[in-house]
């Protein structure tokens, strides 16, 4: 088996340098940790964790908990947790917890029976007892308005404004929208700024034109098709967020209508099928990797009792795209 001197030689630093890098990957200037990490991998090298948990009192154990791994928004945040925490020398526990509350209690009292250092949680539910003032925890993405830790979010509402702005300059004044799960502050956020443009152009929200959904595929294809049964359908569907909008689209395709000559479909998350569905896809761009990134960054700060408090809050930016999804009102 490789050993430590090994790697000190291939990484040409010190087997101190070595230890240091694989116990306290922070301390280490970014250049000298990732030759150490490329040499541990090039090596093959496996070091003693449980000597290295005993001297470090860390497990380098980190908790995810995803209401859905089947989400692909999700699957990027988590991708930018797993880049950023493999860059600091921790693992990632992944746990797919379908929103199930009790689940999620149970992840997180990992962190109290030394199985983990830490939580980032991806929905707006506090796993931890709420005797606890200050939990080891980072919320991000869908996020509580009174989290008890540091929070890494969107400002979902001024978004949706701007998309429903954009569809209100095509000239749409007949917009349906289809909404996520009725729970989420997503949701919530996302249905306040469709409501905001409406109501700054003088449109009065038709409750008729409202749809629920679950962030799904099928959710979007079954929305759409009732909202082009209305006696006076939409000339425009707003989705909160891509998977949906995609469902509608091809729902709306299968009916025979034309999109966006008929009727113009948005979304929102900008995920990777957004630009090559048919036609691509008219959306709100999101970071979601840096969500991931700032989350672990957050947490390894609060971790190691840096400036980082329970009020921090990260709010990442957002960017409309303009696909082909979206047009003008045909008269």
């Amino acid at each position: 088996m490789t050993n430590i001197r090994k790697v000190a030689e291939m990484a040409g630093v010190s087997v101190a340098t070595v230890s240091r890098t694989l116990k306290s990957p922070d301390i280490v200037s970014p250049g000298t940790r990732e030759k150490v990490l490329t040499a541990v991998e090039l090596a093959g090298y496996r070091p003693n964790l449980m000597a290295v948990q005993f001297r470090s009192q860390k497990t380098r154990n980190l908790v995810v908990l995803v209401p859905t791994i089947a989400n692909t928004f999700f699957a990027r945040v988590i991708s930018g947790i797993q880049e950023a925490a493999s860059q600091h020398g921790y693992a990632v526990l992944l746990c797919n917890t379908l929103g199930d509350e009790q689940a999620e209690r149970g992840y997180a009292e990992m962190v109290a029976n030394r199985q983990a250092d830490g939580v980032i949680q991806l929905r707006a539910f506090n796993p931890f007892d709420e005797a606890a003032d200050s939990p080891i925890m980072v919320n991000a993405c869908e996020v509580m308005d009174d989290a008890p830790c540091p929070r890494v979010y969107l400002d979902n509402r001024a978004a949706a404004r701007v998309m429903t702005e954009h569809l209100l300059e095509l000239g749409h004044r007949r917009i349906g929208m289809i909404k996520g799960p009725r729970q989420s502050p997503l949701t919530r956020d996302r249905m306040q700024g469709f409501r905001d443009a409406l109501a700054a152009a003088n449109i009065e929200l038709d409750e008729s034109l409202l749809c629920p959904g679950d962030f799904t595929l099928e959710s979007g294809y079954r929305a759409a098709s009732v909202l082009i049964e209305t006696r006076e359908r939409p000339t425009a569907i707003f989705c909160e967020n891509d998977e949906m909008a995609i469902g509608a689209i091809q729902c709306l395709k299968e009916q025979g209508l034309r999109v966006p000559d008929d009727i113009s479909v948005a979304g929102f998350d900008d995920i990777a099928f957004a630009r090559y569905c048919d036609p691509p896809l008219t959306t709100i761009s999101q970071p979601a990797e840096d969500f991931g990134h700032e989350a672990v960054a957050l947490l390894l700060g609060l971790m190691d009792g840096g400036d980082i408090q329970r009020e921090t809050r990260r709010v990442m930016p957002f960017k409309l795209v303009v696909r082909d999804s979206t047009g003008r009102v045909q008269r």
